[in-house]
């Protein structure tokens, strides 16, 4: 497993909001508690508010979703694709600027938060995996108000899905999703979805395939 690949993983088991021993995390991600005590560090220093020490366990203190700000979601999308790319360019003043500027947006996060990001998006996944996503939020997002139904070619395997939330976990964006092929929620990254297209007609919400549904899904689990 690449390493980013399992980062996102971690981040998907401290959602819950339980204390999480290193020594379990290490056999669920079949990998050294060293190497966990190392990404817990990357996490923290990608802006995942994740608490905790070595010995005792790590749990995340607040929710790792895009927030509103006074911003909309294409207007924060915008924002981050423009400092990525800034971020990665040659020029060394643009890029600083453009983490300083990253630095700024932090300071406007929640206030739940305990400790401050060390600038949103640079540190966890690369740039280049990140762009292939954001080709298709457009369709996830229109898809989601219309409660249209997808087709996705995702992960090397064609599905149809009922996509339900767009979340944002620095870098990669996710898609909660009602998978219609395997009768289960699941959490897409929209860099791994080849393609991507909006079905006719409208699907209407039925017990046990809703975000609420998802929501208490989540907290028993």
């Amino acid at each position: 497993m690449m390493r980013k690949d399992r980062l996102y993983r971690l981040i998907t088991h401290l959602r819950d909001g339980k204390l999480h021993r290193a020594a379990d995390l290490a056999r669920a991600m079949d990998v050294s508690e060293r190497t966990i005590y190392r990404d817990m560090e990357t996490l923290a220093a990608s802006g995942v508010p994740v608490q905790g020490e070595r010995g005792v366990g790590y749990w995340v203190t607040a929710a790792i979703t895009l927030p509103p700000l006074n911003l909309s979601l294409t207007e924060l999308e915008a924002l981050h694709v423009g400092l990525q790319v800034v971020g990665e360019a040659a020029d060394d003043d643009l890029s600083q600027a453009a983490r300083t500027l990253s630095a700024k947006i932090d300071a406007v996060l929640p206030e739940e938060r305990t400790s401050a990001p060390a600038s949103w998006g640079f540190a966890i996944y690369p740039f280049a995996d990140a762009a292939r996503g954001f080709q298709h939020l457009p369709q996830l997002r229109q898809a989601i108000r219309a409660r249209q139904k997808l087709k996705l070619h995702y992960d090397g395997t064609d599905i149809v899905v009922r996509p339900l939330q767009l979340d944002y976990w620095g870098r990669v964006w996710t898609c909660v999703v009602w998978n219609e092929t395997s009768h289960e929620f699941n959490e897409l990254r929209a860099d791994l979805i080849a393609e991507c297209s909006i079905l006719p007609g409208l699907f209407v919400e039925e017990q046990g395939k809703t975000l609420a549904d998802y929501a208490e899904r989540k907290i028993t689990l």
